[in-house]
């Protein structure tokens, strides 16, 4: 059997990583939320046929969460590594055509989602039942790893992975110690067979991942990645590189991560992520930084940098403060971090990294006119997000008429209600500022693609819309809501997407100048 599609088998070259200077569209959909039989959405056949469906849609590109292993409640964006996959992304299918699993080992996994009372992600339930058939796939990688068919992916890996080795040993010795972070951890021993079988996964998440991306190359549509500003406490990272962590003695963060307070949360948003030692990363040439950039741009074409204004002055709350009212605003490295990464990519692949850095600057909450500068200094495509603009100010940013055409548009983002839940909250002005922004009357049933048509026809020169608002869904889809830790990230679609949505939504890119 083969592993993948024919689109998704020959070896591509590369065409550029590319914020291109033309009218594009995407659309944004983790890889967990797309449907199929197992209760999670993963990196197999339907990732393989959502990229079709982007080329028969018009769209040129893919935009994806973190791709990192989850935090607690499921969170992509509090992962305990910045450089290991998820390895719940893993395709059974393709473990199944790999030799690594059997037919009945998928079928059992699907019988037994099917009696699943519940059709969005669980992520107790699939450590529960997906993870340790992934654990066996793992093992019988390891009795196979020496045949020839794993030969040029094995050797891909062993170039690019000096970060495994860290992860490896921080996930067996968290299984060892029962979950507990590793700051409780004691002398922190490990079973060595755990260790392997960590290594495994991650060779063959990197596998999948590295084909679905030359397939979505050799079909035209680029993948979006996100990375998070920080990293969780209790990850790999910090474990093993305190140094560039900003810790007392003990370990323990001097100062965490968060927002301050503004008109969407009274007591700002305490994260608990640690801050960086910026001058210990200066020191050694932003070596982390350069790494954790390079093993994504493995994986995706371009990067959205979440939290972008961090990288100007991030705002640290002391530790123990019930909240993030007592932060102050903490200096970043600046350009200096962008200086460092651009030269490294120029070096590791001068035909794929030119001039321009492959990142988009997620410039949203408190934006300041340094943060401005910085962005716009380094050249990046900054977001504007349509929800955000009728509050019935001229200059409003996020307005079409006040965009710049080097940026992203979206309705919304993964933080946002849907845009037919921000419809149903919004006030009557703003209802009619958009009618009047269109030139016609807007109802609910109209809603969601009304928003869509504004954002295609957007000077911005790329548009991404959520997959939820091309299916008009309401509140019940929305991804996360910020400040909250129950119920989110666990959307995703029943079915897929289909023929008829793809030529409608092709239609209108082809209007707004954007077909792929």
């Amino acid at each position: 059997m083969t592993l993948i599609g024919v689109a998704f088998l020959e070896p591509v070259a590369y065409t550029g990583f590319a914020m291109s200077r033309t009218r594009r569209s995407g659309v944004l959909l983790h890889p967990t939320s797309l449907p199929g039989p197992y209760g999670i959405g993963d990196l197999g056949p339907e990732a393989r046929a959502f990229v079709r469906w982007l080329t028969d849609a018009g769209q040129a590109c893919w935009q994806v969460l973190p791709l990192t292993p989850v935090g607690a409640a499921g969170c992509p964006y509090a992962s305990p590594s910045a450089f290991a996959g998820e390895p719940l992304l893993l395709s059974i299918d393709d473990l199944v055509d790999d030799g690594l699993l059997s037919a009945d080992d998928a079928a059992g996994l699907a019988d037994a989602w099917a009696a699943h009372d519940g059709t969005e992600l669980d992520y107790c339930w699939q450590e529960a039942h997906k993870l340790p058939l992934l654990r066996k796939a793992a093992r019988a990688l390891l009795a196979a790893q020496d045949e020839p068919r794993f030969a040029a992916d094995r050797e891909a890996f062993a170039g690019s992975s000096g970060w495994i080795d860290d992860w490896a040993r921080f996930a067996a010795c968290k299984r060892a110690s029962g979950g507990k972070p590793w700051w409780g951890w004691g002398d922190g021993g490990f079973d060595p067979q755990v260790v392997r079988e960590e290594k495994a996964l991650q060779f063959l998440f990197d596998r999948q991942m590295r084909r679905l991306h030359a397939g979505a190359t050799a079909l035209g549509v680029q993948l979006i990645g996100d990375i998070p500003i920080f990293v969780a406490a209790d990850s790999a990272d910090v474990w093993a590189h305190r140094e560039l962590f900003d810790l007392d003695p003990d370990g323990w963060p001097r100062v965490s991560a968060g927002c301050p307070p503004d008109a969407f949360t009274e007591l700002g948003q305490l994260w608990g992520n640690p801050h960086y030692d910026w001058a210990a990363n200066a020191a050694d040439g932003y070596s982390w930084w350069r790494a954790r950039m390079r093993a994504l741009l493995r994986r995706v074409d371009v990067v959205r940098i979440d939290h972008f204004r961090g990288f100007e002055a991030a705002w640290a709350i002391p530790r123990g403060a019930p909240d993030a009212r007592e932060g102050a605003w903490l200096p970043g490295p600046g350009a200096a971090l962008f200086d460092a990464i651009a030269a490294d990519l120029r070096t590791w692949d001068p035909e794929r990294f030119g001039d321009e850095l492959p990142l988009i600057a997620e410039d949203l909450g408190v934006i300041t006119p340094p943060v401005e500068a910085l962005r716009d200094g380094l050249g990046l495509p900054g977001m504007k997000i349509l929800q955000f603009a009728f509050d019935g100010d001229p200059n409003n940013g996020f307005l079409p008429a006040n965009q710049a055409p080097n940026s992203v548009v979206y309705t919304g983002t993964h933080d946002n209600d849907t845009a037919l839940g921000w419809w149903l909250t919004a006030d009557e002005d703003g209802r009619r500022r958009l009618g009047e922004a269109l030139g016609r009357e807007v109802t609910e049933e109209s809603a969601a693609w009304a928003l869509i048509e504004l954002a295609e026809g957007a000077p911005a020169e790329t548009c991404v819309v959520p997959a939820q608002d091309l299916l008009a869904l309401g509140h019940d889809a929305r991804m996360n809501l910020p400040g909250t830790v129950d119920g989110n990230w666990m959307w995703r679609l029943a079915e897929p997407l289909s023929s008829e949505l793809a030529t409608h939504f092709r239609g209108l890119c082809a209007d707004a100048g954007r077909l792929g």
